[in-house]
């Protein structure tokens, strides 16, 4: 049975690849576009985004940290409510006439001021939710870089007492505000259907009580052409990919390296504001030969490393959501060591596609890792084939697809149309 085809507008800040909400974004487009579906996109406008033949309707540049206060001032009336974007969106829409919005990035540079002008027109909106900023103001659940669930129940003001955005009250303040001015209008319950890519994400979206619209789990899409295959070779090394920063745990992983008995290493690849301390901590605990600090890597080089690694390994400390890190990891065959947090352990089979610890427990997690260094090549290789079968499975494009027109299709019958 064919699609019924429609012109889907997706909307996310920012129009290059970024993170993980941006792959999301463009794996979604070409997995629409390959089912005949035809997207359009509404962006921010940036000197990095991808040629774009829809960028006439992109929005300014929003940036309220540099200017004097007037700037700043009216820069933070802009990231709450943008008539900028309701404007270039009501052009699309005239323009475009799409059938469907779905809705990636959007608060403070492009803002909710365009449900009101997809409203108006009767357009339904889907809102994936890449992390929880309708729950918490500081979208990460973390203050001080501990975990946080203050705000929980929309009592945002513990956002302003514990100044969880960049330790300011004012961007705190301005987060609050937005915040509570979107609960005000009643803006989350005009949007129709919430997309989670992790059941644990569902489950605090549904505590924050935020909304009226239903919140469905739905696990993130790979691309379309990704190649489901176990590497030529295997080296010997674990490997951390992402962005240096506390909440990730890596100190907690370079810990649990004291303990691993083989001679494996630790590759960590990425960058961020945690670096100069881990480098301090290696060359402090004397494992510079153990574990090596590689910088910032992307494209076929990052996907050669990754395919060849031993295992890769996730030692989170906060609610991490459905990363692609973890999807791209399992669909070359690599086992996976992930921490038992947020949404990691529904996308990692204990003992059958990896191994799950205790987050920021280094004993479980060297244990974890010992057992996985330990496999022999049967054993290893049959905990490779699992999380293959397994990517194939939960994370497969067509019935992303499949799924998006469904619910399309629940909102139409709901509105009786």
């Amino acid at each position: 049975m064919g699609d019924t085809l429609m012109k889907i507008v997706l909307v996310n800040k920012f129009h290059y690849r970024k993170g993980g909400s941006e792959t999301y974004c463009f794996t979604l487009a070409e997995s629409l576009m390959n089912r005949g579906h035809e997207v359009v996109y509404f962006a921010m406008e940036d000197e990095k985004n991808f040629p774009c033949e829809h960028s006439k309707y992109f929005v300014s540049n929003v940036d309220y940290n540099n200017g004097g206060a007037l700037n700043k001032a009216k820069a933070a009336l802009k990231i709450i409510y943008s008539k900028e974007s309701k404007d270039k969106m009501t052009q699309l829409i005239q323009t475009e006439k799409p059938d469907l919005a779905i809705f990636n990035l959007v608060h403070r540079q492009i803002t909710l001021s365009i449900v009101d002008a997809l409203s108006k027109y009767n357009i339904p909106i889907m809102f994936v939710m890449h992390d929880l900023i309708c729950a918490c103001p500081n979208y990460t659940m973390l203050s001080g870089g501990m975990l946080c669930e203050k705000c929980l129940g929309k009592h945002f003001i513990n956002c302003v007492k514990n100044k969880c955005v960049k330790n300011s009250t004012i961007k705190s303040a301005i987060a609050m505000f937005e915040a509570d001015f979107y609960q005000f209008r009643k803006t989350y319950n005009n949007i129709d259907t919430y997309i989670t890519p992790s059941g644990f994400y569902k489950k605090k979206l549904d505590e924050a009580c935020f909304t009226k619209s239903s919140i469905i789990h739905m696990k993130n899409p790979l691309p379309i052409d990704t190649v489901y295959e176990l590497p030529q070779k295997v080296g010997n090394y674990i490997l951390f990919f992402g962005r240096l920063s506390q909440e990730k745990g890596i100190l907690t992983l370079i810990e649990a390296m004291k303990k691993v008995k083989n001679d494996d290493e630790l590759w960590i690849l990425g960058n961020g504001p945690q670096r100069e301390e881990l480098e301090q901590f290696i060359a402090g605990n004397g494992l510079s030969t153990k574990v090596k600090l590689l910088g910032f890597m992307i494209g076929a080089e990052l996907k050669s490393i990754v395919a060849e690694s031993k295992a890769v390994v996730l030692p989170s400390e906060w609610y991490e959501n459905g990363p692609y890190s973890v999807m791209e990891a399992m669909s070359k065959g690599r086992p996976v060591i992930a921490a038992n947090i947020g949404g990691l352990p529904e996308m990692v089979e204990d003992g059958v596609s990896g191994y799950v610890f205790e987050s920021k427990n280094a004993n479980d997690l060297s244990d974890k890792l010992n057992k996985l260094l330990a496999l022999d090549e049967e054993n290893y290789m049959r905990m490779s084939k699992a999380a293959i079968e397994k990517a194939k499975a939960d994370f497969n494009p067509d019935n992303y697809v499949d799924f998006i027109i469904d619910q399309y299709n629940k909102i139409i019958l709901k509105r009786g149309k």
